[in-house]
């Protein structure tokens, strides 16, 4: 038995080291191009924004067009973003909201919305985190607790993820209006349908647990959360 002791604490060794290392990419933050600074965390393999989006500037520094005006949004068959009701005191609470034609690189001359490294999350990888969580309960799992930004219930709401889902609502692309603040929130997914010019959203609300997604059209205003492998 003498000779395993060498192995034993060789091993032993190994696991106090792995234990003590620290996961540098768990816990920390990320710069985007316009120079905001974001949390993140680690939620299984990936590592997610725990704020959404607000930058101004592909990761290349190209600028994004910002519009205004509802006639204008709707008609839009190019990238555009804005804030909340054309307010950018919205900007650092609830981020920016972008068409589709900003987060699809195959509608942008292949360029990335998100800081180096990072990604818009497609439709698995959304859908995994439902899994993670229980399609019946991820929406409160994700959302902010109480009723700072959330309209009374906020339904289930634990941020037991530490995603910190806040309600900033969306932008109509059919009207170009802005809807839902308070009530619900709700993000893109990478891909999308090129013949229906349609992709997935992924969103949650105030009087539910669950997690909504659905597709909707191209030039439609939603929010992005970037994304990293762990």
């Amino acid at each position: 038995m003498i000779w395993l002791c060498p192995l034993i604490l060789f091993v032993l060794g190994l696991s106090l080291i792995y234990s003590c290392k620290k996961d540098e990419d768990s816990s920390g933050t990320v710069t985007d191009s316009d120079g905001n600074i974001y949390t993140t965390i680690t939620i299984d393999t990936l590592i997610w924004m725990v704020e959404n989006l607000k930058t101004t500037k592909y990761s290349d520094g190209t600028s994004i067009p910002l519009v205004t005006d509802n006639d204008e949004w709707k008609a839009l068959t190019t990238p555009g973003y804005c804030w909340y009701n054309n307010d950018i005191s919205n900007k650092d609470t609830y981020g920016a909201l972008y068409n589709f034609h900003v987060v699809g690189p195959y509608l942008n001359g292949n360029k990335n919305i998100c800081p180096t490294g990072w990604y818009v999350p497609d439709f698995y990888e959304w859908y995994t985190l439902i899994n993670k969580f229980g399609q019946n309960e991820v929406g409160g799992i994700l959302k902010e607790v109480g009723t700072t930004h959330w309209t009374s219930p906020n339904e289930g709401a634990t941020n037991e993820s530490g995603f910190t889902a806040l309600p900033g609502g969306n932008r109509s692309g059919y009207e170009g209006t802005f809807y839902g603040i308070g009530t619900s929130c709700a993000w893109w997914a990478s891909g999308g349908n090129t013949y229906y010019e349609d992709s997935w959203y992924f969103g949650v609300s105030y009087n539910a647990t669950y997690m909504n997604m659905n597709n909707i059209t191209w030039k439609n205003g939603c929010y992005v959360r970037c994304v990293k492998k762990k």
